[in-house]
């Protein structure tokens, strides 16, 4: 059976989806997913941080960090996020290699036709020790089961249904080590759910069943191999954007690097 992601580019998907995080149950989503980036990132710092996709509103989680300046990269313009995102494929990044601090990854990998590629590409950007966060639906759980067992094939149950296990293990071949995992979203993807007297399935979930939860965040950093050498800190840093294309606009504040 054709799937959505057969069916439309990467970018009608990623759109597709966006749309949804604007729906009711789809709002409770992005709102757990935000606060998980803001408190995963907050102590993060560096030059550049670059959200693959612009599934989701990130911009709070981005202003508590101490990242300089922000980018979003998408394969095509999104009607639903207030900004002029840097067209690019997931798995051709217009990128220098090992420029990018941090990659923020929201639903990604759910959507791309080859994640495996998507993350050898994020790793050839990101710099030593710089950091992966990684987003997605949780197939081992009530919304993941809603797949099979009510046909479901529209946002956001279409797409990969990879695991985070299956995920740190490829992070691990690149050379990524997991430094962080978060489970989100543990009512079932039912609107009537959405109720006061549910909240108890919320606090009962993070604390006794964490990993059956509809959403996981993975944070990873890239090591550096001991045979590997260090480059000289006086070397200059390789170019952010080669090839001529526009620089993110640089947000300065007091903890920015002098």
């Amino acid at each position: 059976m054709r799937t959505c992601l057969q069916e439309s580019s990467a970018g009608q998907t990623f759109e597709a989806l966006a749309a949804w995080l604007d729906t009711g149950l789809g709002r409770q989503v992005a709102r757990a997913e935000r606060k998980c980036v803001e408190r995963m990132i907050e102590n993060s710092f560096g030059h550049f941080l670059v959200q693959i996709s612009c599934v989701g509103d990130f911009s709070t989680a981005f202003e508590h960090s101490r990242i300089r300046s922000h980018l979003v990269l998408n394969e095509s313009d999104c009607q639903r996020w207030c900004g002029s995102p840097l067209h690019a494929k997931a798995a051709e990044l217009p990128l220098a290699a090992a420029s990018v601090d941090a990659l923020l990854l929201p639903h990604t990998l759910d959507v791309a036709l080859q994640p495996q590629r998507v993350l050898r590409e994020a790793e050839r950007v990101l710099i030593p020790e710089g950091r992966i966060l990684i987003i997605g639906f949780n197939p081992w759980s009530t919304w993941g089961l809603m797949r099979g067992l009510l046909g479901h094939r529209g946002p956001p149950w279409c797409g990969n249904q990879l695991t985070s296990s299956r995920l740190i293990d490829w992070l691990d071949l690149l050379g990524f080590q997991l430094e962080m995992r978060e489970w989100l979203v543990f009512r079932p993807p039912l609107r009537s759910v959405y109720s006061r007297r549910l909240n108890w399935i919320e606090e009962a979930g993070a604390r006794w069943w964490p990993i059956f939860g509809g959403v996981y965040v993975i944070r990873a950093v890239k090591r550096v191999s001991l045979s590997t050498p260090m480059k000289p800190r006086w070397k200059r840093r390789p170019a952010f954007l080669p090839g001529g294309a526009v620089k993110p606009t640089v947000r300065e504040g007091n903890h920015a690097r002098q």
